[in-house]
């Protein structure tokens, strides 16, 4: 048997992901995000051990990483038989991240101003 460490969020990483869901981001989204960014890599597996997310849960998680073009993953193929392993990482700078909800935020509060600015023009017409 082979002994191996993965990491958990401790309390910042916690304040982290629920900054990330005050912003409206999904609680498996912002724990996959919080865990990759404190690792190099890490395989489902581990990943499910550390953030303490089932399996499906780190696919449908994953699946909004890929498409934002934010994780990179990479096989390992396993002594003996078997399919090869995932490892993932994050490809995107945590800034990159950050900044890419922050550009959401503001495009929907420039649309909510739009709209409120609207409604203004319609009362007073």
């Amino acid at each position: 048997m082979r002994e191996s460490t993965v990491k958990i969020l401790d309390d910042k990483d916690m304040e982290f992901v629920e900054t990330l869901r005050s912003l409206g981001v999904p609680r498996n989204v912002a724990t996959l995000i919080t865990f990759l960014a404190n690792v190099d890599e890490a395989s489902s597996r581990e990943i499910e051990m550390g953030s303490d997310l089932r399996q499906p849960e780190v696919s449908i998680a994953m699946r909004t990483l890929r498409d934002n073009n934010w994780i990179e993953e990479k096989e390992i193929k396993r002594e003996g038989k078997g399919r090869p392993m995932k490892v993932y990482s994050l490809k995107a700078g945590i800034e990159e991240v950050i900044k890419h909800f922050e550009e959401e935020k503001l495009h929907e509060s420039a649309q909510a101003m739009e709209s409120i600015q609207r409604l203004k023009q319609l009362i007073s017409t």
